[in-house]
């Protein structure tokens, strides 16, 4: 096991991911940097933060902290977009948002997804913890749980999210709506397959409603599909589909 001061203080992580956050969606702190120099400058301080928490535990990592942190930051504007997209998705599927600036402000499911795409980009350079950590901080605060593994298009929506689960190896189209209590999750499995796709496949324009389970690695969810709240599901269902409860506990097709 690795000693514990081999990775930076929770405290420490948390500050990284929510000055990156700050800095891309200033709504967050009403602190807007109207000055383009600043912002550069800001970004550079950023990204030497981030160096300074991964040279922490730079014997850990697949390349040295400084270009980690480099290949991190070159990320950055690839990801603000996609948030951008989150954003928008979410002001035009819930009628009770009135602008953007309320989502990025006050909408728990922007901020869980934004942690998520900030954790993906570490996830993805292979950085240990650290990734997990920053998904965490958002899963104690809205309750929403995103494996920073999981892979989500943009333009994803999560409607008040309480007790959302997002799998490790979940993937997740464009322009999906998930709404509170939903689990995309894994059948049981031995720790043996800890490396096999365990988690669904959900397709674009698919909204999935509250208390809904979909586990299992083989199961994808069709692109264009409805399903109903507090459906059970563990196989796949065709693009198009309607699935929903019925109070004789079966599931049925339309």
């Amino acid at each position: 096991m690795a000693a514990a001061n081999a990775f930076p203080s929770t405290g420490a992580v948390n500050d990284l991911a929510n000055n990156l956050l700050n800095w891309l969606f200033p709504e967050h702190t009403g602190h807007v940097m109207a000055d383009p120099v600043l912002l550069e400058q800001y970004g550079h301080h950023l990204e030497q933060q981030l160096e300074t928490l991964l040279l922490s535990m730079e014997h850990q990592l697949p390349a040295p902290a400084r270009q980690l942190s480099a290949q991190f930051m070159k990320q950055i504007p690839g990801m603000y977009e996609d948030l951008r997209k989150d954003a928008d998705a979410i002001l035009h599927g819930d009628p009770a948002a009135t602008c953007l600036y309320e989502v990025i402000r006050a909408y728990p499911g922007f901020y869980a997804v934004a942690f998520y795409r900030i954790a993906h980009i570490l996830h993805k350079l292979k950085v240990p913890l650290l990734p997990r950590m920053i998904t965490e901080q958002a899963h104690s605060r809205t309750g929403i749980d995103i494996h920073p593994g999981a892979v989500i298009a943009p333009w994803f929506c999560i409607d008040h999210g309480t007790g959302v689960v997002i799998g490790e190896t979940t993937v997740i189209g464009p322009h999906v709506k998930i709404y509170q209590g939903v689990t995309l999750g894994a059948l049981s499995v031995d720790k043996e397959m800890a490396h096999n796709k365990r988690h669904p496949t959900i397709e674009e324009h698919t909204i999935i409603y509250a208390g809904a389970t979909i586990l299992g690695g083989d199961t994808i969810v069709g692109h264009h599909s409805i399903i109903g709240g507090n459906v059970w599901l563990i196989k796949s269902v065709e693009p198009f589909s309607r699935i929903y409860y019925k109070a004789e506990h079966r599931l049925t097709e339309l």
